[in-house]
């Protein structure tokens, strides 16, 4: 028999505004245990000097958390230019110092235009990306450095807020939304050598993730106090439904019937396949009664086929 799993079989997704310091797997464990739950995942660490939206799924959501993987990120963020760190953030050496303060908001945002829309960028050697299965980041701490290939990436906004001088050192507060496998850092980076001043990321902030915004997160010191002394079921109302991570696709409702062999591994024919898609597109399916089944492919005999099921009706 296999070793049973400790914990609630609770089904959801709570935004977690995390806080700076902490890894991804810190608010993960801590918003396990606050849940009692038996199973949890993040959709994609933040660096511990990030904050904001981290989304953690409980149960069966964690079964579609690679679409939150794959989904659009916003970020505010501070870029340091007249500092440079190994890192490319707050949290690394100064490597190189150099006089930013006649920085200008034109020169900033002349810069910034050459970042914007499809670009190719080389993630940083203190990133999580593998070489021969070892981590960047630790043949970084050894002080070495490999090669890199540029990755194709795109950023849909790119914008200056505000830039302020310190000394030699200017500050200038941007937004960015960008797609998935974007390197802030590197952005910062990149500027940084355009301008010839140096540059990293002093803040970093995710306001949206997918379909989370920062307005929908709680922070863990929140959540531990609504808990209280209370059991863990007094947090259930705050968690989102199961197919939350997956609302972006189109919704599918299907009849009694067809949802059984649906839930069974079957692909099953219906009307409305052909308006939600075309062939390969994913739908969310449902049953009539509103109980969410999974993600169904469609295919090109216009019908709809299981790719993930969820192993409980959960409603949405």
């Amino acid at each position: 028999m296999g070793k049973r799993r400790k914990g609630r079989p609770i089904d959801g997704v709570i935004i977690i505004d995390k806080g700076p310091g902490m890894t991804s797997n810190d608010v993960v464990q801590r918003t396990k245990r606050l849940f009692f739950a038996a199973k949890a995942g993040h959709t994609g660490s933040l660096d511990p000097l990030a904050t904001g939206v981290l989304p953690v799924c409980l149960g069966e959501s964690t079964k579609f958390s690679q679409y939150l993987l794959d989904a659009d990120k916003t970020y505010e963020s501070t870029f340091c230019f007249g500092r440079t760190t190994d890192t490319a953030d707050a949290d690394g050496k100064t490597v190189r110092e150099a006089d930013a303060s006649q920085l200008t908001s034109k020169m900033l945002e002349n810069a910034i235009a050459q970042y914007r829309g499809d670009i190719e960028q080389v993630p940083p050697m203190y990133s999580a990306l593998k070489k021969d299965g070892q981590p960047l980041y630790k043949l970084a701490r050894e002080g070495i450095e490999i090669e890199r290939e540029a990755r194709p990436v795109t950023i849909y906004r790119f914008e200056l807020i505000s830039l302020t001088v310190d000394g030699l050192l200017a500050k200038a507060k941007v937004l960015i939304a960008c797609s998935k496998g974007t390197y802030v850092r590197s952005l910062a980076e990149d500027l940084g050598r355009d301008l010839e001043v140096g540059c990293h990321v002093e803040t970093l902030r995710r306001i949206k993730a997918g379909p989370y915004a920062i307005e929908q997160a709680i922070s863990l010191e929140d959540l531990e106090a609504k808990r209280g002394e209370q059991r863990a079921e007094s947090l259930d109302e705050l968690l989102l439904p199961v197919d939350s991570p997956v609302s972006i696709l189109p919704k599918l409702c299907l009849d009694d019937d067809s949802g059984f062999y649906f839930m069974r591994g079957q692909a099953v024919m219906d009307t409305e396949v052909y308006r939600l898609g075309d062939e390969g597109d994913k739908v969310r399916v449902f049953q009539e009664s509103g109980e969410f089944l999974g993600v169904g492919e469609i295919t090109g005999e216009g019908s709809v086929s299981p790719k993930r099921l969820v192993a409980t009706n959960s409603a949405s």
